[in-house]
């Protein structure tokens, strides 16, 4: 579970944010959990709520947030403890179609920036072609056209 925790970060299609929990605790909750919750872990959740545009929301609870905004959180969240890997699940499938475009930009952009590679799961087929190489699901096979 350490392991997991440190290395993978998860984005689900329906946030599974914490509601009892403000916004900055959603994203340092992982931090705890994982264990590697010491100095500096704070100022990084705060930096990557800043990166993601909801900054100014830290004190709100989930449910006060759109629902890009809490994709936003959720995105945070995956990142606080500098995963290689990001595995993201319909990311944007609860979202409008210029939101999901900035959500999705908002996570390619940190993945690189993070030096986190990215498994994404979409049907967008824009979303599919903004990744390096893809994968598809066709009739229940896998093809890569």
């Amino acid at each position: 579970a350490s392991l997991r925790s440190t290395f993978l970060g998860v984005v689900y299609q329906s946030y599974y944010l914490i509601p009892e929990l403000d916004v900055l605790e959603n994203v340092l909750i992982a931090g705890k959990l994982s264990g590697s919750y010491g100095p500096g872990v704070r100022d990084r959740a705060r930096a990557l709520l800043s990166k993601m545009g909801v900054g100014n929301k830290e004190k709100q609870i989930p449910t006060k947030l759109s629902g890009g905004e809490r994709q936003r959180v959720a995105i945070a969240r995956a990142l606080i403890n500098q995963p290689k890997l990001i595995l993201a699940d319909e990311p944007t499938g609860n979202l409008d179609e210029r939101t999901g475009g900035e959500v999705m930009d908002l996570l390619l952009m940190s993945c690189e920036e993070e030096n986190a590679a990215l498994i994404l799961v979409t049907h967008n087929p824009s979303f599919a072609k903004a990744t390096n190489d893809s994968i598809f699901l066709k009739k229940g096979k896998l093809a890569t056209e």
